[in-house]
């Protein structure tokens, strides 16, 4: 059997977006998954370990990768990183928020497991 993938969700207050990705994703059999924030207002901050972990992280916004790279540099290799693009419009678990995570990280996750 393949090792999951260990899949990192982050958003600016790990509030609304990343938390709903987590939880749509949580019981895919291929992944292990979290969720955290770049603010120092987050509900969970990002950490050290949480980039040690992560196979995969998930971005809402470029301005969170930029953030993060800042923050944790020499840490995060570049092809770990994806930026989805998903604006700050959506309250937890919000259908709309679900069908365009689900969307958009089917093709990512895809690429992931294929380059297994």
């Amino acid at each position: 059997m393949q090792k999951r993938l260990n899949v990192l969700f982050v958003c600016a207050r790990n509030q609304w977006r990343s938390p709903t990705a987590e939880a749509i994703f949580r019981n895919d059999p291929r992944l292990n998954v979290r969720s955290a924030g770049v603010s120092a207002s987050a509900r969970k901050q990002i950490s050290v370990s949480d980039i040690e972990w992560a196979d995969l992280i998930c971005i809402m916004e470029n301005k969170h990768k930029q953030r993060l790279y800042s923050e944790f540099n020499g840490l995060i290799e570049m092809e770990q990183v994806r930026v989805l693009d998903i604006d700050d419009l959506y309250q937890f678990m919000d259908p709309e928020l679900i069908e365009i995570l689900q969307d958009s990280i089917a093709p990512i996750l895809s690429e992931a497991f294929e380059g297994r």
